[in-house]
């Protein structure tokens, strides 16, 4: 790897670029961010300036995804739902409940570890 430099004064720099590719990071990469930056600088430092970060981002968002679709499946054969068509409150209330129950676990278990 050759490196090349640009005066600036009586200084060279080098001639650093850093191909970025634009990602769109929905709400479990942003989160995943804001979790490494806090709590895991160094990682976090690491993986930005290697230009791995984006990639990491993305792939937890993947994964939540996934991870979220397959939990509510799960919990929904597990605990039956209310008949949509006649109790439409009770059947959003408790599909509410199992997003959150199944978001608590995505994050504890992808995001914030």
């Amino acid at each position: 790897m050759k490196l090349t430099y640009y005066r600036k004064g009586d200084y060279l720099f080098p001639n650093l670029v850093l191909e970025e590719e634009n990602v769109t990071i929905g709400k479990y990469g942003m989160l995943r961010r804001t979790f490494l930056k806090e709590h895991k600088k160094g990682w976090y430092q690491s993986m930005m300036l290697s230009g791995k970060l984006d990639a990491h981002l993305v792939q937890i968002e993947q994964a939540a995804n996934e991870r979220m679709e397959v939990l509510l499946q799960r919990l929904i054969e597990k605990y039956p739902v209310p008949d949509k068509e006649t109790e439409q409150m009770a059947w959003v209330a408790y599909i509410n409940g199992l997003n959150a129950i199944a978001e608590e676990i995505v994050l504890t278990e992808l995001v914030y570890s």
